[in-house]
């Protein structure tokens, strides 16, 4: 099975989540979309983290040392 990417998880979890606050699932229905919304919760939690240790690898000074730099829309055109 081809991994999920993170935009189609996390947009399949509000759909869950607008279900489930609609009220209109029956108790085996709304268990069902809450297991897959756990997963899905799971999977965009462990998606982020891997992308926030991918910047901080790119932000590491030469001694290994993580350098804040803050971020800027004015920078991305440069």
């Amino acid at each position: 099975m081809a991994e999920q990417k993170f935009e189609d998880a996390f947009q399949k979890l509000e759909s869950i989540v607008k279900k489930l606050e609609d009220g209109n699932l029956s108790l085996e229905e709304s268990l069902k979309a809450f297991e897959e919304g756990v997963r899905l919760s799971r999977l965009c939690s462990k998606k982020l983290d891997e992308a926030e240790k991918k910047v901080e690898i790119l932000l590491k000074d030469s001694d290994g040392r993580l350098v804040p730099k803050p971020f800027s829309l004015a920078e991305e055109g440069d």
